[in-house]
């Protein structure tokens, strides 16, 4: 038994850059992936619950036409840029996250962004298992959500350690499931409100009572934090991609068309029916239809739940060295447990995330498309610094200038959105130093 568990402890590099995942080296063309495959991932993947939340949240604060479309649209339009940035660079090199940051940040300096991003998609990853045991408890300090939410980690844990052919396999049958509950959930919302001329009305009515409305740039500050850790991991995805349309497609479809559905849906069921859930008013249309709404939420949490715990499973493998399926079990049980507590912080958890992370993909997009001006040589990543200080100069900065932009500290949050300033600030800031230190110029 001991013997059993060092083997499957033990870290071949040979094997792992053999797999299909591949986490160690820049992918071969054999590892690559079809389009169809992809998009369907991209889709399932995209289906992720915080977009009904961020959607009931939207709804809230925000007349739905024009200003909640056009806040939701605009926040999806800026994930979907910096998505497309840094996706075409996973395309581009076949890098996955942890490669791209060793290549910037250095060797060792590479574990900053890698345990960054790994601890904040693990607490993700616990928000969609709370979230599963939500849709079919309907209460977070009952017995059978704890117990559903225990399954739903190991469940996710157990697709996951298959790597990228689990995930695809999954989100095959999701897709369709979501697409007809989600269309289904807004024509209930409609209806019940008298048609569209009086959902309207009622949104109006919403917002005229509500004391804290939303400005426009605080609900595209919202909309852009519940994905932005999404649109800088898209390396995990697009390098699979062996068209660059496809690579721009995968970020395309998880913002543009996912999410920004979701978040439709969430804010007419936030305005007509007082909650995001879909499941809490489709129970109330008899047992058939119920079902079915807890099953459509169930396959986007299990899509989903799949694809961000891949993400720091391939990160940390890459960078720590260890086996992906070794892990695939870490993450997956720390995700576990941290989902038992922390889905009721999401939106403290987003505003969170929409400030410390955009900063991190900075000195990866300033060092692809400024300083290799597009090019790329596998060679590099063995002639790396051990770290290099323009990367982590650009991230603190920019971190900085973020949170202070939140907190209203010198910059006004009302005039300027805190995640794209600070992304912008990573990457001037990451030039400016990298053009005054050459000593640490590599790769």
């Amino acid at each position: 038994m001991l013997e059993k568990l060092r083997a499957w402890w033990h870290y071949d590099a040979a094997s792992e850059q053999a797999s299909d995942d591949n986490p160690v080296t820049p992918l071969s063309d054999s590892q690559r992936r079809g389009a169809g495959p992809l998009l369907t991932l991209a889709f399932g993947w995209g289906f992720l619950v915080t977009g009904l939340i961020t959607g009931g949240a939207l709804g809230s604060g925000q007349v739905f036409w024009p200003d909640m479309i056009a806040a939701s649209l605009a926040g999806n339009t800026a994930n979907f840029i910096i998505g497309a940035l840094v996706g075409y660079v996973g395309y581009k090199t076949a890098c996955n996250s942890g490669l791209l940051y060793k290549l910037v940040y250095g060797q060792i300096g590479a574990y900053l962004p890698v345990l960054v991003i790994a601890l904040l998609l693990i607490g993700w990853q616990g928000i969609v298992v709370g979230a599963f045991g939500m849709a079919w408890a309907g209460d977070a300090d009952s017995a059978t959500f704890y117990t559903v939410a225990i399954v739903a980690g190991l469940l996710f844990t157990a697709t996951t350690y298959f790597g990228v052919r689990g995930l695809e396999i999954v989100s095959f049958p999701a897709v369709a499931v979501l697409v007809g509950v989600g269309l289904y959930a807004a024509w209930i919302n409609i209806e019940q409100a008298g048609g569209w001329g009086g959902f309207l009305q009622m949104s109006a009515d919403t917002v005229a009572n509500n004391e804290q409305p939303l400005s426009f740039l605080k609900a595209m500050n919202l909309v852009i934090g519940s994905w932005i850790v999404g649109a800088i991991v898209m390396p995990e995805y697009t390098r699979f991609a062996r068209k660059a349309w496809v690579a721009i497609a995968i970020p395309f479809i998880v913002m543009i068309i996912a999410q920004w559905f979701l978040q439709v849906v969430g804010a007419l069921g936030g305005v007509v029916s007082g909650t995001f859930d879909f499941t809490t008013y489709l129970r109330e249309q008899g047992a058939v239809i119920a079902f079915i709404g807890v099953v459509g939420m169930s396959m986007a949490l299990w899509t989903t739940g799949d694809a961000n715990l891949y993400l720091p499973v391939i990160q940390t493998s890459s960078v720590f060295k260890r086996p992906q399926h070794v892990m695939t079990v870490i993450c997956g049980v720390l995700g576990t447990i941290v989902g038992l507590n922390i889905y009721q912080y999401f939106l403290e958890w987003i505003e969170l995330l929409a400030s410390i992370v955009p900063p991190l993909i900075g000195p990866v997009i300033g060092h692809f498309y400024f300083v290799m001006r597009g090019r790329f040589n596998a060679d590099s990543l063995e002639r790396l610094p051990v770290w290099r200080p323009a990367a982590f100069a650009g991230y603190i900065v920019g971190a900085v200038v973020a949170v202070m932009n939140s907190q209203n500290i010198v910059f006004d949050p009302e005039t300027t959105v805190p995640s794209l300033l600070g992304l912008i600030v990573s990457v001037v800031v990451y030039l400016l130093v990298y053009a005054v230190m050459p000593k640490h110029h590599a790769a």
